[in-house]
Parts: structure tokens; sequence; C-alpha cells
């Protein structure tokens, strides 16, 4: 199935955008009649019959439409983005994939990447969404700093901090499988250089649970991975 992603669907007068018109029409060669499917992101899906086949506003008129239900609980990962930006929209890709709902970029202490392009990840995003039929397209936010971040964390929302200090901490798979009621769950995974001790200290202090993820030492995005993985399967087989 060929999915084309337009926020606005329901409310612009049936236009997709010019980048989707652009696909639609002149690389995927749909014509007036064509039948297509379109997602807007926040869990609605089309079937829609092309009625103006303009390369830059192809119009369309919605024939059907169903909605989807945000699935609970809701998976946060707050994660430092890599220094190579292509290791993060390679966890932005698979975690889309693998069902997070929300991703805040934070800017540590140690973070070596200190700016980040929305534009471009919010179309790694939208990409992954299409592709994997995805009715709920991921939150993205804007890279913010670690303390401001911990500021606006609910108290007593269900939270984790993955670090890689000598602490005592706990198997986040195990933590899981104790609170089944969750409405949403936040991880806070650290930069390469790992969270400084201060933010550690900070993070314990707002309520957050230390985590483990397993015997080895994760990259950034490997343990981004983990954590969704782990927030999913859990879910999904309680």
């Amino acid at each position: 199935m060929q999915i084309f992603y337009e926020p606005d669907i329901l409310s612009n007068g049936g236009i997709l955008n010019e980048e989707e018109s652009r696909h639609c029409i002149k690389v995927l060669r749909h014509k007036s009649g064509d039948l297509i499917h379109i997602i807007n992101g926040k869990g609605t899906r089309v079937s829609a019959t092309i009625t103006d086949a303009s390369p830059k506003a192809c119009q369309i008129k919605i024939d059907s439409q169903e909605f989807e239900e945000p699935k609970k609980p809701g998976c946060h990962i707050a994660i430092a983005p890599t220094k190579s930006i292509d290791r993060f929209e390679w966890f932005l890709e698979k975690s889309t994939e693998i069902g997070i709902d929300k991703i805040t970029p934070l800017l540590c202490h140690q973070s070596e990447r200190k700016q980040i392009k929305i534009p471009r990840l919010e179309r790694v995003l939208t990409a992954a969404t299409k592709q994997c039929l995805r009715l709920w397209k991921p939150e993205l936010s804007e890279l913010t700093g670690f303390h401001k971040f911990i500021e606006t964390v609910h108290p007593e929302k269900f939270k984790f901090i993955a670090h890689c200090a000598e602490n005592e901490r706990k198997e986040l798979v195990a933590e899981l499988k104790k609170n089944t009621n969750a409405e949403d769950i936040l991880v806070l995974i650290g930069p390469e250089g790992d969270f400084s001790a201060e933010e550690i200290e900070r993070a314990l202090d707002s309520g957050f649970i230390p985590v483990v993820m397993g015997e080895n030492r994760l990259r950034t995005e490997t343990a981004g991975i983990v954590a969704c993985s782990s927030v999913k399967i859990n879910d999904f087989y309680k």
C-alpha cells in the first residue's frame, strides 16, 4: 500500500502538499481517477480518489476514512543527539517502526552535538511513518537543555534514566513489568560521554528510576532502540 502524508488533509479542501503531490504525480505517475491512501499523522487514514492530477497541488476527493486511537502507554524517549547525525537519524527511523510516540532531543553537559535541523529530522520521521503504515507520526520536540527538560516532567510520571555510572541501577524490563497501568513512559538516554554526575543526581532527585538495559555498554542510539523496544514489547505481552 502506498501512503501519502498530509497533516491538513481533513481541513484544507483535499489538497496534497507540493512535495507529496510531486511524488504522487511525477514519480509514481498517478492520474485522475486513481485511488490513493493518505495519513495525517494524527490517527486518521483516508482512501481518496484523485480529481486533479496537478504535480504542485494534487486535488483529491475523500471516499472513506478511519481513525485509530493512540496506543497506551505512550513511549517518550528523551535522548542526546549523537555526534554523527546519521546515527541519530537511524534511531529516529527504527524507533518509529517500533512504535515510539515522542522524541525529545536533549542538550547535556557532555553532548558533542549541540545543534540539530528539525525540518530534516521531521522528513526522516515522515518517511518512516509512511513506510511502516503507522497512522500516528511521532512527535519531535526542539533540542532542550537537560535541566530545563527535567523541570517540565510531571512528578508522578513513570520515568527512568539510563546511565553508566557505577551506582545502584535496576533492570528496565523488570521495572516496566511492575507497572502495567502507566499512561506514558519516559526514558532518558545520555550522550556518548554519558550523563554528568550532576545530571544523574538531578534526575534521581526528581524521581527518575536509574536503570540498566543489559550487560554490555550500549551506544546512545542503540540504548534508545532498546529502551523503546522494551516499552513496546512489555505492553504487547502484558
